[in-house]
């Protein structure tokens, strides 16, 4: 399924997800540095991180948004879709919640923001798994056709332009 939210050939989601999963993983580790090391500069880091994050996680959203929005329903597709918004929803929930919850910016001595963090962070890693999933497995924001020599995205041609003669070849088992 062809994503409907792109740019300059290529869907948008995906080019998005790396700044919201690195700064609020970067974020936790640095909370971690923190509080084993007592580095309160590496809290305040993270303090903004954080709220980086979670604004870049908000943008990342929309496209992602639309692009679920246009998966049929009643498929597998939809169901994980639906998974991995829900969980990056609660991420960042829980991001947002230890973010309010500190004191200029370090954890004063309180271990709950970290503990959402942590949560957060594992919740996370599973809603990656979730979007591999619909683009490895399922081929959500997949162009129709694409293959190994596709033309560029800027080219404004079909991916499947160029299909080899050997790929719809059928395949000789001895």
């Amino acid at each position: 399924m062809e994503s409907k939210a792109k740019a300059f050939g290529h869907p948008i989601h995906p080019m998005l997800i790396p700044f919201p999963l690195g700064l609020l993983a970067t974020a936790l580790i640095f909370d971690l540095i923190d509080m084993i090391f007592g580095n309160d500069n590496l809290a305040r880091a993270a303090y903004y991180m954080i709220a980086a994050g979670i604004i870049a996680g908000l943008i990342a959203a929309i496209p992602g948004l639309i692009d679920w929005s246009a998966i049929p329903n009643g498929t597998r597709a939809k169901s994980i879709g639906l998974y991995h918004m829900v969980m990056n929803v609660i991420v960042l929930v829980l991001f947002a919640i230890a973010w309010l919850m500190r004191r200029d910016g370090i954890h004063d001595e309180e271990t709950t923001p970290l503990i959402l963090e942590i949560i957060g962070g594992g919740i996370a890693a599973v809603s990656g798994w979730f979007g591999g999933e619909l683009v490895d497995r399922l081929g959500v924001g997949v162009d129709r056709g694409a293959h190994l020599d596709s033309p560029s995205g800027l080219s404004g041609r079909p991916a499947s332009e160029g299909v080899p003669a050997t790929a719809t070849a059928p395949i000789r088992r001895p």
